[in-house]
């Protein structure tokens, strides 16, 4: 196991989680995509690319659990860099077995809501808390239950939107639909 990376990609984490904390404390992550949290974003994707081309995607069994969910973390927030969390998301199912499942379920999720697409294992939630329309309402639990998260009762299921609601969801916030433009989440309409 690599401990120098292993250390390197907790810090990491942790310093994303406190500037997180604080601008929450202050009320300031409410309204867009803060700059300084952004800023912390980046940073934390360019070591990761950093730790990528030295050793590869850090698995398990490269730099142990806690580190490997810490560059899940890493990249889960990379959201202003589709090409990076959409690479890592190939590194991690070639690696499936030497990766939380759950981890890949939210990186599928997320990647597939910027995208404007339907989500597998409704991880992401829309702005009113609800999880986002699904591909498959019926195999939902099924697919929740493959990657070790807990099943939605029934009635949550019904309660998430349909497919055919996607535009309207995406449409509530049009600076975020300007940011998805901007970043190369979605095409310009």
């Amino acid at each position: 196991m690599n401990e120098a990376f292993a250390k390197e990609l907790i810090h990491l984490a942790e310093e994303d989680l406190s500037v997180r904390e604080k601008l929450a404390s202050e009320g300031k992550l409410s309204n867009g995509y803060h700059p300084e949290m952004e800023l912390i974003h980046r940073q934390n994707a360019e070591s990761l690319r950093n730790i990528i081309k030295q050793i590869g995607f850090p698995t398990i069994s490269k730099v142990g659990e806690k580190a490997s969910d810490a560059a899940w973390l890493v990249i889960q927030h990379s959201i202003g860099e589709p090409e990076l969390m959409k690479s890592c998301y190939k590194m991690m199912i070639e690696n499936k077995n030497d990766i939380n499942p759950s981890n890949i379920a939210y990186l599928y999720d997320r990647i597939q809501v910027f995208q404007s697409q339907p989500q597998k294992y409704g991880t992401q939630l829309t702005a009113e808390g609800m999880p986002y329309p699904v591909e498959n309402k019926s195999h939902l639990n099924e697919e929740r239950l493959k990657v070790n998260l807990p099943p939605f009762s029934q009635e949550e299921i019904e309660q998430i939107p349909g497919i055919e609601a996607i535009a309207e969801l995406d449409n509530k916030d049009t600076e975020y639909t300007t940011w998805r433009v901007k970043t190369g989440w979605i095409p310009a309409s």
